[in-house]
């Protein structure tokens, strides 16, 4: 039995940056809470308390004066009541979700609806509307398209599919190219990412068993999954070493691992030391 692990994965820069921020204000500063999850991986989160990093999801529940944001970034409504409240703010942002924020408004100003590629209750995706304003709707599937505008602009959560992204927009040209006077794309979705999931399909294609680690409530990471998944290789989403079940390896002679961007290399390498003892086993 082989076991390999996909060229790209693991924390991305956005991650990195965003954890490196919060720990040097929590050495410098003290303690400090974040407004929600850092990112989306409980093992990170926990680390984060033990350097006196807490995570609160309402301003509310806010004890101090410093407040971090997370990674998947607020609307202008969220960090207007932050300035109210005269706390000093680490933004961790990601880079690349401020790209998409930015973007979500140029279009807005510029008076085309705007259309989020995404998961509508992901926060990284409210806050992108938020930044785009009241003409702006989120969507996983095509919308009624004489529901909308005839100016639109169309962007994508940053941690989606490519693949699906294409297919989201090759759908509403079909439909309805010719009822739009104006259609702007911007490709917003994250190099990370895109190099993550190519990695992980390329992997995907050479194994007959994949394993892919990050966090439950990670939407990144069940997509990466369902990528896998839809590749026709067995895969299954664990959060660490632990959910490793031997039977799941049995009849399997190439096994594949692969982790999202919030998944530190301590939990990946733990969980190939947990597979090699296995292979050595049998």
């Amino acid at each position: 039995m082989e076991i390999e692990k996909a060229s790209e994965m693991g924390f991305c820069f956005g991650v990195r940056r965003a954890i490196d921020m919060v720990e040097r204000a929590a050495r410098e500063k003290g303690p400090l809470q974040t407004l929600g999850a850092l990112v989306h991986n409980p093992q990170v989160v926990d680390r984060l308390a033990t350097c006196g990093v807490n995570v609160v999801t309402n301003l509310d529940d806010i004890q101090g004066h410093i407040i971090a944001i997370a990674s998947h970034g607020v609307g202008p409504g969220i960090m207007e009541q932050v300035q109210g409240r005269s706390l000093e703010v680490i933004d961790a942002t990601c880079p690349f979700v401020r790209k998409a924020q930015v973007a979500a408004r140029k279009m807005s100003e510029a008076g085309l609806w705007v259309l989020v590629y995404g998961d509508a209750a992901h926060p990284e995706v409210r806050g992108v509307l938020e930044h785009a304003g009241e003409n702006a709707s989120a969507s996983l599937e095509v919308p009624d398209l004489d529901s909308l505008p005839s100016r639109l602009g169309i962007l994508c959560q940053t941690t989606q599919n490519p693949k699906y992204f294409t297919e989201f927009l090759a759908g509403i040209i079909s439909q309805g190219l010719s009822r739009f006077s104006e259609l702007r794309i911007c490709n917003t979705i994250c190099d990370a990412t895109s190099r993550h999931q190519a990695a992980a399909l390329e992997l995907a294609g050479r194994v007959d068993l994949m394993f892919v680690v990050g966090g439950k409530d990670s939407a990144n990471t069940k997509r990466l999954a369902r990528i896998c998944t839809d590749s026709g290789v067995t895969t299954f989403h664990i959060e660490d070493a632990t959910e490793i079940e031997p039977a799941s390896l049995q009849g399997h002679s190439r096994i594949g691992i692969t982790a999202v961007a919030s998944t530190p290399d301590e939990v990946i390498d733990t969980v190939v030391a947990v597979l090699n003892e296995h292979v050595s086993r049998n």
